[in-house]
């Protein structure tokens, strides 16, 4: 088994992750549900790759994730920093006195449960005393899921309160000294000043040794990282300690960041600020890993006609983000298919470096890639024009160019759950074939293409935000052409989902990294740069500034298509 451990740093990188883990956690559930659909019977996954086995204190055996989360402290709610499973031991008074001068407390107010959480505490609960008393009784909370998610839908504040899966008492950690109500936490410099790896850095490093010395063969690391803010350099400090302690294991990192608020015009100090910021954040992560995925457009709200997002609504946004890592992620943890397998349930599993391998090794070397995808997929209909999976994928990785020809490109595609033109779940033969007839149908192809194939499809939970149109069905089909005024629909109404997630190697990229090269030299390296002193106060030198431009450079020249000479030259 090749394990993967993951790692999230960041709020809004949080509020990703705690959507990605109810989608497995789910998956798990409807495995072991003899109710449920058949198609989640025998998904042909391998769960192990990302949790772990182990027990309480107490013996009470466990299934956790393999993760290390990173926040500000005071960004777990309701939640303790040693989890849902684990209790903390009491602190005890001590009998030495030493001080005689006045005392002071500060006390913070614990936030209560929402009535998601309450009703998943009572069941939990109410399971626990039925298996002690070898009954059967079902659960009879009061709260009802409509209830449920209109509480989400209005109270959400922090990614735990939607939260529906146990940690592991070494996965979570709060900065020290850094609050979640700072209003200036919004910039490299400011995540410098604030963050010192050779104070807070070997406790974050231990537990991440904890997760990597219990694997037998790890695949890699899955790191997502709110880029927005100071949490880029906590960020590039961890992968920077993982580079120089886990020099083989590969890094596929995530930059996240939610929907920018529409707010007034702001300053030009404060807009070459935010520049800086963007071009020596993506400098100083894609330094550190393997290939680095930009995720997060300025709004969410038109990009799907199928969806219904509230831009303002970090709940919202995540929940695309998640449903499509969790997409990417499928193929490193299926099941590999000999070839004298049966029906299968999966096709085209790889690991990390697999994917790492593709994207960047096919003579370009190129570490940044744009995240598609299409949520949900259309149905495999059988028309000669219906080129569905393909056209229904929209970029997530912003300043992405359009209807670009790029014969080096390279692209690993991940379809699930697709439906048939019956409306039943296709088999895995059934995609490729029609995957493939629509590659060869399209105008442009790229040079290399991997796919991947696994019939379940994406589950939706009950704590999933309400963003479906209301012409989409209870399995993602499309049960019309128009969306009207109507409410949106949820987890209700709306069971699982049909998924086509795409990461691609393309020149596509190009306008995100000329912009980030152009502003680093416009503000930060020509003479007389604007912003060469927020720079300095950051603690960049001029030579590690330069060479931040010579990698952007380089990144920029090898997507750049070939010049041919005229024959006038």
């Amino acid at each position: 088994m090749k394990e993967l451990v993951t790692i999230q740093v960041g709020d809004f990188a949080n509020f990703v992750g705690s959507h990605f883990w109810n989608f497995q956690d789910e998956l798990l559930g409807l495995a072991s549900d003899p109710n449920a659909d058949s198609v989640f019977k025998n998904q042909d996954l391998n769960m192990d790759v990302l949790y772990r086995s182990g027990e309480t204190h107490q013996g009470i055996p466990t299934y956790t994730p393999r993760l290390v989360s990173i926040n500000l402290r005071g960004s777990l709610g309701c939640m303790s920093s040693h989890g849902t499973l684990y209790k903390e031991d009491a602190p005890t008074p001590s009998d030495i006195l030493t001080w005689t001068g006045g005392v002071s407390t500060q006390a913070h107010t614990p936030h209560n449960k929402n009535l998601f959480l309450q009703r998943l505490y009572e069941e939990e609960n109410l399971s626990t005393v039925n298996e002690n008393n070898g009954s059967n009784n079902g659960s009879h909370c009061e709260y009802q899921d409509k209830d449920i998610i209109e509480s989400l839908e209005n109270d959400v504040q922090f990614w735990t309160d939607y939260s529906k899966v146990h940690y592991h008492q070494r996965s979570l950690y709060e900065l020290s000294g850094v609050w979640t109500d700072v209003d200036e936490f919004d910039n490299y410099g400011n995540g410098t000043n604030s963050f010192s790896w050779s104070s807070q850095g070997e406790e974050i490093s231990d537990s991440l040794r904890f997760f990597v010395e219990e694997c037998d063969h790890i695949q890699g690391f899955q790191f997502l990282v709110d880029d927005s803010g100071g949490f880029s350099a906590v960020a590039a400090e961890f992968l920077e300690n993982i580079a120089d302690e886990y020099k083989n294991t590969p890094v596929l990192l995530y930059t996240v960041r939610g929907p920018r608020p529409r707010s007034s015009p702001q300053s030009r100090k404060r807009t070459i600020l935010g520049d800086l910021h963007d071009a020596v954040s993506f400098s100083r992560l894609s330094s550190y890993c393997k290939l680095i995925v930009p995720v997060g457009l300025p709004s969410l709200s038109k990009a799907s006609k199928f969806l219904r997002i509230e831009d303002e609504k970090h709940y919202h946004s995540s929940a695309v983000y998640a449903a499509a890592l969790h997409s990417i992620s499928l193929p490193f943890r299926m099941l590999p298919v000999g070839p004298t397998t049966g029906a299968c349930s999966v096709s085209g599993a790889v690991d990390v470096h697999g994917v790492i391998q593709m994207l960047s090794g096919q003579g370009r070397q190129n570490i940044v890639s744009v995240l598609d995808v299409a949520m949900p997929a259309h149905a495999l209909n059988g028309g000669p024009n219906q080129l569905s999976l393909l056209e229904n994928l929209q970029p997530l990785t912003p300043q992405v160019a359009e209807d670009v020809e790029d014969m080096q490109a390279v692209e690993y595609m991940t379809v699930h759950g697709a439906l048939a033109p019956g409306g039943h779940h296709a088999s895995v033969s059934e995609v490729k074939d029609k995957v493939d007839a629509a590659f060869q149908r399209a105008n442009t192809r790229p040079l290399f293409r991997h796919l991947s194939v696994a019939r379940s499809p994406l589950p939706i939970p009950l704590p999933f935000p309400s963003i479906f149109g209301n012409h989409v069905g209870q399995h993602g089909e499309f049960i019309g052409s128009e969306m009207t005024n109507s409410s949106s629909k949820g987890s209700i109404d709306v069971y699982s989902i049909p998924m086509a997630a795409r990461l691609r190697s393309s020149s596509a990229v190009l306008p995100l990294l000329e912009s980030k090269l152009q502003n680093l030299h416009q503000f930060g390296i020509a003479r007389g740069a604007a912003g060469a002193e927020i720079l300095r106060s950051w603690g960049f030198g001029k030579e590690e500034l330069e060479e931040m431009e010579e990698m952007l450079s380089k990144m920029v020249s090898t997507l750049c298509p070939p010049q041919f000479s005229s024959d006038s030259d």
